[in-house]
Order: C-alpha cells, then structure tokens, then sequence
C-alpha cells in the first residue's frame, strides 16, 4: 500500500513538471517573437483603421496618387468583400468560421517550426485585427483603394496585407523550400 501511493505521489509530481515544462515551451524565445509580431500587426492595424475612420468622418476619400486613394468602405463578408451580406445569418455564421479558423491558426503556431510560426504570426496578427472590427463595428473597415484608369482592385486594410502576405510566404516556402529545414 505504500508502494503504491509513493508511485501516486511521484506520477503527480511528474505531472506537474510536465506542466511546467509545457508553460515554459510556450514562452520560448521563438514563440515570444511571434507574440510579438502579432501584437505589432495588431497594433499597426488598429491604428491605421482609426485614424481612416476618424478621417472619413468628417472628409472625403483620401487622394494619394492616379493609383492608390484611401476611401472608407465597411465590408461584411471576407477578405476583399468576398461573401458580403446584410443577412445576420450569413455574417454571424462567417464570424464563427473565422474564430475557427484563427483557433487552428493558433494550434499551428505552437505545433510548426519557426519559419512557419513567424508566416503564420503574420496571417494571425491580421485575421485578430479583422476579427476585433467584425465584433467592434460588425463590419470591417476597408480602405486602400488601388485603381488604373476604370478598373478598381477590390477595397483592403493593412490586416488583409499582412494575412495575404503570411499566406504568400507561407505558400513560397512550401514550393521552393519544402526539404530544406527551417
């Protein structure tokens, strides 16, 4: 009988120390430089999409040049105004695919290698920016306007830059670099 709770309290201590090892895996210096460059994405997202919305309020489209202007435009589907809809139905219904989404983005982060985590943190840092304005705004506020002439690219904000570029990265790597380690 003394063997046996000698062995229960060492498994439990053994269970803490697996605990703490998975808590300090997580604050790795790899994995707190993708914290960050989410929080940074985040930031410079926010900040961007205050200072449109607080622009926009009382003036017109920003004109930069013939080819980029800043104009206001809230967007209720996904990226680039895809899926856009007043139903409450479809919204909510992409906004919880979206939550699902970043979930698993998470998961992939703590499981991937860290040139993976570092193109993943960018396309996390943009989706959470994304995601803060579809539960702040039920929209998301769009704004870089890239046109020629007629033809008007589809309406984006920093966040889009950065989840598109994560995912271009992330893609690149995978076709020209997929032996090689990280």
């Amino acid at each position: 009988m003394k063997d046996v709770k000698k062995l229960l309290k060492i498994q439990s201590k053994m269970n803490v120390v697996k605990k703490l090892n998975s808590i300090s895996s997580l604050l790795e210096k790899k994995n707190l430089i993708c914290f960050l460059i989410v929080i940074l994405i985040f930031s410079f997202d926010r900040i961007s999409k205050i200072k449109i919305i607080d622009h926009q309020t009382e003036n017109t489209q920003v004109y930069i040049n013939n080819f980029v202007n800043f104009d206001l435009v809230w967007n209720t589907g996904i990226g680039f105004g895809l899926l856009s809809s007043n139903s409450n139905i479809i919204y909510n219904s992409i906004t919880a695919i979206i939550c699902a989404i970043i979930i698993f983005i998470i998961y992939l982060i703590v499981k991937s290698l860290f040139m993976d985590k570092l193109f993943l943190s960018m396309v996390l840092g943009g989706a959470l920016g994304n995601l803060y304005d579809r539960f702040t705004y039920h929209a998301v506020p769009d704004f870089i306007d890239i046109h020629y002439k007629g033809f008007h690219w589809f309406t984006f904000n920093m966040a889009d830059i950065f989840i598109t570029a994560g995912i271009i990265m992330l893609l690149i790597k995978e076709i020209f670099i997929k032996n090689e380690k990280n």
